[in-house]
């Protein structure tokens, strides 16, 4: 048997409270569940959290956001928009202008969601050479 360095378990994380909100709302006993499994669907695709940490400086328009969010379609940058805009994360306002403007910004509830997304991404900046050293380990193991 070999040991791997970047084994997950040997990190140590705070255990869930099985009395708390955390482990509770993990069971689909918990009366929100399906609101929370749609939820963590929403900020776990592949565009909602880098457009939630995008607009964590400020509004941006459209074209901006598609420009800074590298391989989004104009179609599913939409998308995205307004589903966050529907969970009430992101707000749109339209400007009376000629040409019109309208700008995206992030909610006070999006603000207390793209604080986690700024740390989970700087998580994966800090970590993406472990994991693809255990990517490596893995695939090689598996030939």
């Amino acid at each position: 048997m070999t040991t791997d360095r970047h084994d997950p378990t040997t990190l140590r994380l705070p255990p869930l409270q099985p009395d708390g909100e955390g482990a509770a709302s993990c069971s689909t006993d918990h009366p929100a569940s399906r609101v929370i499994r749609e939820i963590l669907a929403r900020v776990g695709d592949k565009w909602s959290l880098l457009v939630i940490g995008l607009l964590h400086d400020g509004p941006l328009r459209f074209t901006e956001i598609q420009r800074r969010v590298d391989g989004i379609s104009h179609r599913m940058l939409t998308q995205t928009l307004r589903s966050l805009q529907r969970d009430g994360l992101v707000s749109r306002t339209s400007y009376a202008e000629i040409p019109p403007r309208v700008e995206y910004a992030v909610t006070p509830l999006g603000r207390s969601l793209s604080e986690p997304a700024i740390a989970l991404a700087a998580w994966a900046a800090g970590h993406h050479r472990a994991i693809l050293d255990a990517r490596e380990a893995f695939d090689s193991d598996e030939r």
